[in-house]
């Protein structure tokens, strides 16, 4: 059943996560004792700690209050946007530990409880929050959560767009830009794109 809110722009950004996410466990995974240092100096994890953390924000201050006060009377629902806002609160500790461990082995623990609770997160919220979301939040609050996230990024458009689009298929690429303002989808398909390939994210390889 095709859903009654547009989640195109939604999942994309979930898909991205994923995908730096993999990088993030490939170099974790390498054997010695440089694998922090190695990680915490890739452009990519400097980016993908920014755009998570960003869409993590615009979600606490604009989707959940809203989704709460949609499903206000229905305790099991309430309980489903705990659970949610919960998962949420688990993940930037993570983050934080990952930048200050010292330790081959804590690294790599630390590392496989993202993988794990950032992982589980985006199944839960796709499996059970895009549904609630869509059968009880207004379209009017749904745009408002767009536009409140779109705006905290875009003093960084010329390289978010470029990393939600990385390896993303031509229907999911057709779809955000439809979303976005037109100088905007300007600005990506005259160069942003060119530029952000060129960048080596994840130390070189």
């Amino acid at each position: 059943m095709a859903s009654r809110l547009d989640m195109s722009t939604m999942l994309a950004i979930h898909a991205a996560l994923r995908r730096d996410l993999e990088q993030v466990a490939r170099i974790a995974g390498r054997r010695g004792g440089t694998d922090a240092t190695r990680l915490r100096a890739a452009l990519g994890w400097q980016q993908f700690k920014k755009f998570l953390v960003i869409h993590h924000l615009a979600e606490d201050d604009a989707l959940w209050p809203a989704l709460r006060t949609a499903v206000a009377s229905h305790a099991d629902q309430l309980a489903l946007v705990d659970a949610l806002e919960e998962e949420h609160a688990a993940i930037d500790p993570l983050l934080e530990a990952i930048d200050a461990a010292d330790g081959a082995r804590s690294f790599g623990d630390i590392i496989d409880e993202l993988v794990g609770k950032l992982g589980g997160h985006l199944d839960h919220e796709e499996s059970d929050g895009l549904a609630l979301i869509d059968a009880s939040l207004s379209l009017e609050d749904w745009k408002n959560f767009a536009r409140v996230h779109g705006q905290r990024l875009l003093g960084d458009a010329p390289v978010y767009m470029p990393w939600l689009l990385d390896g993303a298929g031509a229907e999911t690429e057709t779809a955000f830009l439809a979303n976005v303002p037109p100088q905007l989808a300007g600005g990506y398909r005259g160069g942003w794109a060119a530029d952000y390939a060129a960048r080596k994210l994840w130390d070189g390889s």
